[in-house]
């Protein structure tokens, strides 16, 4: 074989290679359109959005379902991010690898924080934080612990051995690492959702189970996500306290971060369950999780319908 041939059949052999790689990478975008990622973290949350949804299509990746439609006129992709910080940071990025995602918005429920709050209140918050992101610290003394100084870079009062931390962050608007406790929603999007007024919010659900209070919708304040489900009253208190937060929940956070990572905007959505351990009797979720999602998803419809 002369070297030419032999050159020849290499260029090929490449190109097709190219061809191959590139047809790959253009195989894992479902659709091109740009779109708002809706986003909740479990079915219930997510059942009242998907049917309003126009011209649903469907479409899957990593076992994850996404939706493609309009919602309120607006092209959207809705999905569930699964439970937890992990699920959420993941299927968040996915989204964001398999769609044109120009905006994310998170819709669900939450532990309530603060206690001028009640369950079926909705809740935007300013900002969210990864309130369990710590440093378990050294009991030096019963009772008392101690963070080495190099490691306490939040400056946050600790709940005994647990001080929160920032995350370190690499993004796409800078070029070196940052160390970030806060992620910011984004402004415009606050300020319609400043201007929705009143939104109707249920107080019973179709069991005829009530609340006792009137809920309402709450924009500012902070939220803060983390790994743990939260049931008591101590750390309820510490959390307020602390991070002036009106909810906590188990993903919101992680998806701020990882919309802040690729520089797209953000908010969320969070209507009030239970209180965290707040509550006088037993955890309140199963008896107000339907109100509280539905409270969500009609202020997110209401967001929407407003947004220009």
């Amino acid at each position: 074989m002369t070297r030419t041939c032999h050159g020849r059949m290499l260029v090929a052999a490449f190109l097709a290679l190219c061809t191959a790689f590139t047809a790959s990478a253009a195989d894992r975008v479902f659709d091109r359109t740009p779109r708002i990622a809706v986003i909740s973290a479990f079915t219930p949350e997510l059942t009242l959005l998907l049917s309003h949804v126009k011209a649903p299509r469907k479409h899957v990746a990593n076992g994850v379902e996404f939706t493609t439609g309009r919602l309120q006129g607006k092209p959207v992709v809705l999905f569930l991010s699964g439970v937890s910080m992990t699920n959420a940071a993941m299927n968040t990025q996915l989204a964001l690898d398999r769609f044109n995602v120009t905006h994310v918005v998170f819709s669900g429920i939450a532990g309530g924080v603060n206690p001028a709050l009640n369950v079926g209140d909705v809740v935007v918050a300013e900002r969210w934080g990864q309130y369990l992101e710590i440093l378990a610290a050294r009991e030096t003394a019963p009772g008392t612990y101690v963070a080495p100084q190099w490691m306490n870079d939040a400056k946050m009062p600790n709940f005994g051995m647990m001080f929160p931390r920032p995350v370190g962050v690499r993004s796409k608007g800078h070029s070196e690492k940052e160390n970030k406790f806060w992620f910011d929603a984004d402004p415009k999007l606050l300020a319609i959702a400043r201007r929705l007024g009143n939104v109707p919010l249920n107080d019973c659900d179709n069991k005829k189970v009530c609340l006792t209070t009137k809920p309402q919708l709450v924009v500012g304040g902070n939220g803060v996500s983390g790994q743990a489900f939260v049931d008591n009253a101590a750390f309820r208190e510490y959390t307020f306290k602390t991070f002036n937060a009106n909810v906590l929940d188990m993903e919101t956070a992680a998806t701020a971060m990882v919309a802040y990572a690729n520089g797209v905007p953000y908010i969320a959505f969070r209507s009030l369950s239970d209180l965290a351990g707040g509550g006088k009797g037993e955890n309140e979720i199963e008896t107000f999780f339907k109100i509280a999602a539905d409270n969500s998803a009609n202020v997110l419809l209401a967001f929407l319908t407003a947004w220009k």
